[in-house]
Protein backbone atom coordinates (compact mmCIF):
# COMPACT_ATOMS: atom_id res chain seq x y z
CA UNK A 1 0.00 0.00 0.00
CA UNK A 2 2.82 2.58 0.72
CA UNK A 3 4.75 1.58 -2.86
CA UNK A 4 1.63 2.42 -4.21
CA UNK A 5 0.91 5.82 -2.35
CA UNK A 6 4.29 6.53 -3.21
CA UNK A 7 3.49 5.62 -6.98
CA UNK A 8 0.48 7.73 -7.26
CA UNK A 9 2.50 10.81 -5.62
CA UNK A 10 5.34 10.63 -8.03
CA UNK A 11 3.41 10.25 -10.71
CA UNK A 12 1.33 13.51 -9.59
CA UNK A 13 3.91 15.40 -9.30
CA UNK A 14 5.54 14.36 -12.99
CA UNK A 15 1.92 15.60 -14.37
CA UNK A 16 2.09 18.67 -13.04
CA UNK A 17 5.66 19.79 -14.06
CA UNK A 18 4.71 19.09 -17.20
CA UNK A 19 1.67 21.34 -17.58
CA UNK A 20 3.83 23.98 -15.50
CA UNK A 21 6.85 23.78 -17.85
CA UNK A 22 4.05 24.41 -20.98
CA UNK A 23 5.10 27.08 -23.24
CA UNK A 24 4.03 30.44 -22.60
CA UNK A 25 4.76 31.98 -25.84
CA UNK A 26 3.41 30.98 -29.36
CA UNK A 27 5.98 29.92 -31.96
CA UNK A 28 6.33 33.71 -33.90
CA UNK A 29 7.82 33.27 -36.96
CA UNK A 30 10.77 35.21 -37.75
CA UNK A 31 8.86 37.37 -40.76
CA UNK A 32 6.20 38.74 -37.96
CA UNK A 33 8.89 40.30 -35.57
CA UNK A 34 10.51 41.68 -38.26
CA UNK A 35 7.77 43.73 -39.16
CA UNK A 36 6.82 44.83 -36.17
CA UNK A 37 10.40 45.92 -35.51
CA UNK A 38 10.76 47.80 -39.38
CA UNK A 39 7.37 49.73 -37.82
CA UNK A 40 9.56 50.37 -34.60
CA UNK A 41 12.44 52.10 -37.10
CA UNK A 42 10.83 53.76 -39.35
CA UNK A 43 8.32 54.93 -36.95
CA UNK A 44 10.86 56.48 -35.37
CA UNK A 45 12.73 60.11 -36.60
CA UNK A 46 16.10 59.21 -38.01
CA UNK A 47 19.07 62.31 -37.97
CA UNK A 48 21.23 60.28 -39.58
CA UNK A 49 22.51 61.20 -42.75
CA UNK A 50 23.09 58.10 -45.01
CA UNK A 51 20.68 54.71 -45.38
CA UNK A 52 22.89 52.11 -43.80
CA UNK A 53 22.13 48.64 -43.05
CA UNK A 54 22.99 46.61 -39.72
CA UNK A 55 22.88 43.38 -38.23
CA UNK A 56 21.24 43.19 -34.96
CA UNK A 57 21.15 40.39 -32.34
CA UNK A 58 18.85 40.64 -29.77
CA UNK A 59 16.54 38.52 -27.58
CA UNK A 60 13.26 38.87 -25.51
CA UNK A 61 12.96 39.28 -21.37
CA UNK A 62 10.19 37.69 -19.99
CA UNK A 63 7.84 41.13 -20.17
CA UNK A 64 8.29 40.69 -23.73
CA UNK A 65 10.71 43.09 -24.21
CA UNK A 66 13.49 43.82 -27.01
CA UNK A 67 17.23 43.09 -25.22
CA UNK A 68 19.78 44.16 -27.91
CA UNK A 69 22.79 41.97 -27.79
CA UNK A 70 24.78 43.08 -30.47
CA UNK A 71 24.87 45.54 -33.27
CA UNK A 72 27.02 45.14 -36.43
CA UNK A 73 28.02 48.19 -36.05
CA UNK A 74 30.65 50.71 -34.54
CA UNK A 75 29.12 54.26 -35.24
CA UNK A 76 27.83 55.83 -32.73
CA UNK A 77 24.80 57.23 -34.08
CA UNK A 78 23.50 53.81 -35.18
CA UNK A 79 24.14 52.78 -31.67
CA UNK A 80 22.50 55.17 -30.22
CA UNK A 81 19.80 55.05 -32.97
CA UNK A 82 18.80 51.28 -31.92
CA UNK A 83 19.49 51.51 -28.30
CA UNK A 84 16.65 54.23 -28.21
CA UNK A 85 14.09 52.81 -30.82
CA UNK A 86 14.75 49.07 -29.95
CA UNK A 87 15.87 48.15 -26.46
CA UNK A 88 13.43 47.83 -24.07
CA UNK A 89 11.00 48.16 -26.42
CA UNK A 90 7.60 45.82 -26.41
CA UNK A 91 6.35 44.08 -29.28
CA UNK A 92 2.64 42.77 -29.57
CA UNK A 93 3.75 39.78 -30.45
CA UNK A 94 7.33 38.69 -29.08
CA UNK A 95 9.27 35.60 -29.79
CA UNK A 96 10.89 33.10 -27.42
CA UNK A 97 12.46 34.25 -24.09
CA UNK A 98 16.28 33.88 -24.30
CA UNK A 99 16.35 32.71 -27.88
CA UNK A 100 18.59 34.88 -29.75
CA UNK A 101 17.67 36.48 -33.11
CA UNK A 102 19.69 37.83 -35.60
CA UNK A 103 18.26 40.25 -38.23
CA UNK A 104 19.49 42.32 -40.41
CA UNK A 105 17.92 46.29 -40.88
CA UNK A 106 18.05 48.65 -43.55
CA UNK A 107 18.29 52.46 -41.15
CA UNK A 108 17.14 55.10 -43.44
Amino acid sequence: MNKFKLLAIVLMMGVTSLFASSNINPDISKDEIRKQIIELVQDSSTSLETQTFVKVTFTFNTEGEIVVLKVSSRDKEILTFIRENLNSKKLENPGKVNRHYTMGIDIK
